[in-house]
């Protein structure tokens, strides 16, 4: 028994040793394993585990993503769409539909301000070279009522057409030459300020085009609020304050210039009028029954005083000789 038990531990010993290694070879391996795992897990649960706890609105706590940390791809997307933009694209991109509205109203606004600088020049609304010949040959009496009408038409323009509404009343009274006159001025009154009312309408509504983008704005921010769990961050308002600050600043970047240059043009309209109000004056002087009166008067005394001085030069010389 003894030698047999002991020829069984001979058997057994080498068999110990030559499988100790390699056990000992995997538990190595399985240690190095688990190390690598314990040291690889902390970086990636950085990212995908939450790190910080904060509190709801309702009073609960939450954990939330370390602020430390790397940000995935979605929440940083959505943090740069929240933030103010500055370049065209971004301000197209943030603006939307509400860019359309603003865009018409400065083309309406810039057409039609460079239609009535066109239209209202001073040469093309008061000729000089026109009223001033047409007033010296009325002087110089050598129009007549057909002949002035004549004129007035070959030469169209807005102080012509007044003109042309006096002469028709050749010799009448001055108060009906003066009436006509006023008839046909606010007819071209009206025409020199048409137009100008589509400005002024253009820098009245821009401003509530963008106050009503601010209101909405100001609607869809404090929405993300209501619909978001992180109360009280500023960032959660960006979206909404970018909408009503751009809307904003759109609309007051079309009603400033359309309000000046409304301002500008019904100026110059006004100087206009009042410079065609002084010359047809002038015509209502040289045209009516009392001007012609008063001309034809002039003309004979003045016609008659050179043949009293040559009556008088002869008896001088006579009376000296």
């Amino acid at each position: 028994m003894i030698n047999l038990r002991h020829s069984q531990q001979d058997f057994s010993t080498p068999d110990a040793k030559v499988q100790s290694p390699s056990r000992r070879l995997l538990s190595l391996t399985m240690t190095l394993l688990f190390a690598s795992l314990l040291i690889l897990q902390p970086a990636s649960a950085q990212e995908r585990l939450p790190k910080v706890v904060e509190e709801r609105g309702d009073g609960q706590l939450v954990e939330a993503a370390d602020p430390n940390g790397p940000l995935p791809k979605s929440v940083a997307a959505v943090n740069k769409r929240r933030s103010i933009p500055s370049t065209p694209e971004d301000i197209i991109e943030e603006m939307g539909y509400f860019l359309l509205p603003f865009v018409i109203a400065s083309i309406i606004s810039m057409w039609f301000i460079i239609e009535r600088l066109v239209i209202l020049r001073s040469g093309r609304v008061i000729p000089r070279h026109f009223v001033s010949r047409f007033l010296k040959l009325l002087r110089d009496g050598k129009l007549n009522a057909r002949s002035a009408l004549k004129l007035c038409e070959e030469n169209p323009s807005p102080i012509a057409s007044v003109f042309a509404h006096g002469v028709r009343k050749w010799g009448k009274p001055s108060v009906e030459v003066e009436q006509a006159i006023i008839d046909g001025g606010e007819r071209q009154l009206s025409q020199l300020r048409k137009h100008l009312r589509v400005i002024n309408g253009v820098a009245t509504v821009a401003p509530l085009m963008g106050l009503l983008g601010t209101v909405i704005g100001m609607i869809l921010a404090f929405n993300d609020i209501a619909n978001s769990s992180a109360m009280g961050k500023a960032e959660e308002l960006a979206g909404g304050i970018a909408l009503a600050l751009l809307t904003t600043a759109f609309g007051l970047g079309i009603a400033i210039p359309s309000l000046i240059m409304y301002m500008y043009l019904a100026g110059k309209v006004d100087g206009l009028v009042m410079e065609m109000d002084q010359n047809a004056q002038d015509l209502v002087h040289l045209i009516s029954a009392e001007g012609l009166a008063a001309s034809a008067a002039s003309r004979k005394s003045a016609s008659s005083a050179p043949v009293t001085k040559t009556k008088a030069k002869p008896d001088k010389t006579a009376s000296k000789s």
